[in-house]
């Protein structure tokens, strides 16, 4: 399992400006698909059924919901085992 940091926040001029931020963790499946990713961090910052433009970056993903000056940001946090 790999752990997930969601991130959502306010934008300025496009950018994003974190007057406010909002961030959520949770676990996703080493093997979850992209989508899968994307759904599970916008239902924990309440953006269910929301049309969102999404880009990834790699190991990065940004959400902006259309007609919403917000943004948010899905990033990996892998736990390393112990032995």
């Amino acid at each position: 399992m790999s752990q997930i940091l969601v991130e959502k926040t306010d934008t300025f001029g496009g950018e994003a400006n974190y007057c406010w931020v909002v961030r959520e963790r949770d676990t996703v499946p080493d093997n979850a698909s992209n989508r899968q990713i994307v759904q599970r961090a916008k239902k924990l910052i309440g953006w269910t059924g929301l049309r969102c433009d999404t880009t990834c970056h790699g190991d990065l993903f940004e959400i902006r919901p259309v007609g919403l000056c917000q943004i948010a940001f899905v990033t990996f946090e892998n736990k390393e085992e112990e032995g």
